[in-house]
């Protein structure tokens, strides 16, 4: 009777040098024999990024940061245009940046950044007479308008925070507001795009407004700095602070690692199961408006049998309509016959309307990221089983 089942597997504490592929391969195994659960055909185990990553040893310092940065920008005036407001994920970035720089032009989006963090509520904005989408403001344009509002979870006020940061790292700090990127360049035209899904955009936007030097995150860090870690696709995106002067890279090791799993869980059960490695899942926060999307994909390294999107019928849709006039077991066989001879790709039939056209990777990746939580739950491994699995089988 039993549909989808998202599973957390608690795994020993993974430290630099560790075998990650033996950890999570024992892990689950283990889990298995413990807890009275055979794997099957199909199953998903997905692992963190995380310590994917720690195992790896993919760290860098803000000293790191600092040389790519100057390297790249000049080491004198640096815009950086939209970073999140995390204290997890940019602000060790951030004192590396100011580190390779003698002052940073940091400019903020508003009322909020791009996933959702708000610097002010948006009824304040309403009330205002400021214009998001044209006016940029000083930081003295921004105060009078808006005062000295503190983030409702985190009780940081991040313009005072992020100036501080700057500071400390020995670089001068000015602080913009506006939406539109290539406002940076009245300021500086040597400029790092710090947005995470809108980075292409934005740095296409500053080169064709006069932008000379401009980078994104994602080319911060792309090979390794005096011995570095590095990520050669994403760079500093999804990084996380792991000391005060070190960040933990995105996993560049991602797909082998998803893969070395699927074939050693064949090797020792003879089951083929996918695997992936997953970051953050893609969702919102009804209540603090936050959308939980910091890293670059969700997916950071799969097998082939995640990828595509679900070709699934809508069973409300077959009972209120094509099988209206049926009922009990009679309905559930009209249906299950439907869905046995369904289309290879429903895209547009009105029978798929209202089902979820996403990503496998990005559904069981968000359904991982929820059942593995951020915390101290300890179970960076999470086994998806039934997922393929259908009203008709």
């Amino acid at each position: 009777m039993a549909g989808t089942i998202s599973r957390g597997i608690k795994a020993p504490i993974i430290r630099e040098g560790d075998d990650i592929v033996k950890i999570v391969v024992d892990s689950v195994l283990s889990a298995a024999k413990e807890d009275g659960f055979q794997l099957k055909e199909k199953d998903v185990i997905c692992v963190t990024e995380a310590v994917v990553a720690r195992a790896d040893g993919n760290y860098a310092s803000t000293e790191d940061i600092a040389a790519d940065v100057k390297a790249k920008l000049g080491g004198e005036t640096v815009g950086v245009v939209f970073p999140i407001l995390s204290r997890n994920r940019f602000a060790i970035c951030l004192r590396g940046i100011a580190k390779g720089a003698k002052k940073v032009v940091l400019m903020l989006s508003y009322p909020s950044d791009e996933v959702g963090n708000h610097l002010f509520d948006m009824d304040v904005l309403d009330d205002s007479g400021v214009n998001p989408y044209t006016d940029v403001l000083s930081l003295e344009d921004y105060r009078k308008a808006f005062g000295y509002i503190k983030h409702p979870f985190t009780g940081v006020d991040y313009v005072d925070y992020y100036a501080s940061l700057i500071k400390e790292e020995g670089a001068e700090a000015e602080i913009v507001f506006a939406n539109h990127p290539e406002a940076i360049v009245k300021f500086t035209k040597n400029v790092l795009c710090c947005d995470i899904h809108s980075r292409e955009r934005s740095k296409r936007r500053i080169l064709a407004a006069g932008g000379e030097k401009v980078f994104t995150l994602s080319e911060i860090l792309t090979s390794s700095v005096n011995g570095s870690g590095f990520n050669p696709q994403y760079g500093l995106l999804g990084s996380n602070k792991a000391t005060e002067n070190t960040v933990k890279l995105f996993p560049k090791n991602a797909q082998e690692v998803a893969e070395n799993i699927q074939k050693e869980i064949q090797a020792q059960t003879g089951v083929h199961v996918e695997a992936m490695i997953y970051g953050d899942g893609a969702f919102k926060d009804p209540v603090g408006k936050i959308w939980e999307l910091a890293d670059p994909v969700v997916g950071a390294g799969y097998t082939d049998g995640l990828i595509g999107l679900p070709n699934e019928v809508k069973l409300k849709y077959l009972a209120d309509n094509d099988f209206a006039d049926l009922s009990g077991e009679a309905l559930a066989d009209a249906i299950r016959q439907r869905i046995r001879e369904k289309d290879k790709d429903l895209k547009g039939d009105m029978v798929s309307e209202g089902t979820t056209p996403r990503r496998l990777t990005d559904l069981i990746g968000s359904l991982c990221d929820l059942t593995s939580g951020s915390g101290d739950k300890g179970t960076p491994i999470v086994l998806v089983q039934n997922y393929f699995n259908n009203y008709a089988n």
